[in-house]
């Protein structure tokens, strides 16, 4: 037994570890891709369009061709209500996500996003799936007050980038509600590789729109620069993204999850401060920051408490251990956890990834059962 636990908590760390470099590697590729002062590819559109339409035939070919999982039955009328709507908000969050790194920092937008806790309960409660609560409410305004503070100390801030990435925040946060809110009420659960062949590909369609009236008309008049390797590796990156978010879900709980997220984004702000030198980080940036962290940390834990005290009597640690090494390796039997990917929907957003659709149909860890940070 003691042999099995050293085992998988050695599995658990390797897993968070290429999680944290796959997520903060995606961010700032991505950001130096799109950056007219480095790659200088500024279409945001475009590059969301080459990552959907990588994932979604990945997707394709492990379903369709190699047969890896076998499809779900997908009616029309549960594509055009849940996986269309769903599809839309995940889009336009890419894009608004994607767009912000044209104007702010990476450093900047990690701080930005510290306001997801505070814009998926607001979603929540105008959706009906959560109460308003004075303990969570006065979590969300220190979140916000931290957020606000962190802005004041922007050097180079700018208000176009600030609201992109804030809007996409929200697009997101009703992205992962409507996720709860609509497929659950159908009984539809959906593997990792279902979830990119049905999601991405709508996406790609949905951010057609945008690109042929936004982004079409730049291309024909300027000469952007194509680099086949440049965009399959980020692509690919991307993708590798979903897959280590699936193997951290399935091996880890809710506050392992949120302390390695907390940890990738002080890293990842650090890392971008070094590898761009124009993103400037202030003492007033860290001292929001703080705060804005002391309130998700603080809301982490209430979320944490309520999944905690709505779940059964909690078995020993042996048997709690045994019976989820049990289900691990029921669902690897299904599913090939060094090929698959995927991410919970999670209310309060245990991981948060701009580049992770994916939706896990298995909710056996407390991480898995809070429906609720993207990588751009």
């Amino acid at each position: 037994m003691a042999k099995m636990i050293n085992k998988t908590l050695v599995l658990t760390y390797i897993y968070l570890l290429i999680y944290i470099i796959l997520s903060s590697g995606v961010i700032l590729y991505n950001k130096w891709v799109l950056s007219p002062k480095y790659f200088n590819f500024p279409l945001p559109i475009t590059l969301t369009m080459i990552h959907m339409g990588f994932s979604g035939f990945v997707a394709f070919l492990l379903i369709r061709v190699f047969k890896v999982v076998a499809p779900v039955k997908m009616t029309f009328e549960i594509y055009a209500t849940c996986v269309v709507p769903i599809s839309a908000f995940f889009a336009s969050s890419l894009w608004f996500g994607n767009t912000a790194y044209l104007h702010i920092s990476v450093a900047f937008i990690q701080m930005l996003k510290a306001l997801m806790p505070v814009a998926t309960f607001i979603m929540a409660v105008i959706c009906g799936t959560d109460k308003p609560r004075c303990d969570v409410f006065s979590n969300m305004l220190l979140v916000s007050v931290g957020v606000v503070i962190s802005s004041y100390g922007e050097i180079h801030f700018n208000i176009v980038g600030t609201v992109y990435q804030v809007t996409g925040i929200f697009a997101e946060a009703l992205r992962l509600v409507l996720t709860q809110v609509l497929l659950q009420k159908k009984g539809l659960t959906l593997n990792p590789i279902n979830s990119l062949y049905y999601i991405a590909p709508c996406s790609f369609v949905f951010l057609a729109f945008p690109w042929y009236v936004l982004e079409k008309p730049t291309m024909e008049v300027s000469q952007i620069q194509f680099n086949f390797w440049i965009f399959f590796s980020n692509a690919l990156c991307a993708l590798a993204l979903n897959f280590s978010i699936f193997l951290v879900i399935g091996r880890t709980g809710a506050v392992t999850i949120r302390v390695a997220g907390v940890l990738k984004d002080w890293i990842l702000i650090a890392l971008s401060t070094v590898i761009f030198p124009e993103s400037t980080i202030t003492g007033l940036n860290i001292i929001g920051y703080a705060i804005a962290l002391c309130g998700v940390v603080m809301y982490n834990y209430i979320k944490v408490k309520d999944v905690k005290a709505s779940q059964p009597t909690a078995d020993s640690l042996p048997d709690r251990i045994n019976k989820e090494w049990k289900m691990e390796k029921k669902s690897s039997d299904k599913f090939n956890p060094d090929v698959v990917g995927g991410e919970s929907t999670r209310v309060g957003a245990e991981i948060n990834d701009e580049e992770a659709p994916l939706i896990t149909s298995r909710l056996s860890h407390i991480g898995r059962t809070q429906l609720g940070n993207h990588a751009a």
